[in-house]
């Protein structure tokens, strides 16, 4: 059997670390404490984990459609993204507060993806807009209709 191809194996590798990351989700969400905090998560989590695996399995055995892989200018075009996202995961929920830290990231990279120019005040209003828009639907969704926790420390 020949060595998959460089998009197959992308594909391979990113389902991999997907899943993987969606393992860890779901074992801090079923062994953290208070458990009836954590049943939403749970819930998400293993619907994710289940997904995920699958892509993977399906990765791993070329299932999938994988087109021509990621370039480097897509790559590039995703890391200041992904830089966001890791800052916000391992660091910004959990220090600055679930609400706090998504509303600041969440503007971040809509200012780094918007199109609209960055020197017009018009679009920074917009920006500004849209992310209040934003965190009040986040709230009103897990604090208001949900009740589930929510990460707190410095701010809320």
């Amino acid at each position: 059997m020949s060595a998959p191809s460089l998009p197959r194996l992308q594909h391979i590798i990113g389902s991999g670390v997907v899943a993987a990351v969606g393992i860890w989700v779901a074992y801090v969400s079923y062994t953290q404490q208070p458990a009836e905090a954590f049943l939403f998560p749970r819930l998400i989590a293993s619907v994710f984990v289940v997904l995920a695996l699958w892509t993977f399995a399906k990765a791993c055995l070329g299932w999938t459609k994988v087109g021509t892989g990621i370039t480097a200018r897509q790559f590039t075009n995703l890391a200041p993204g992904l830089g966001v996202a890791l800052v916000y995961i391992f660091w910004a929920a959990k220090g600055l507060g679930f609400y706090t830290a998504t509303s600041i990231a969440f503007f971040i990279l809509l200012s780094l993806y918007d199109p609209a120019p960055h020197g017009a005040l018009k679009s920074w209003v917009k920006r500004v807009i849209i992310t209040a828009c934003f965190m009040a639907v986040m709230y009103g969704l897990f604090a208001l209709l949900l009740k589930v926790y929510t990460p707190r420390e410095v701010f809320f």
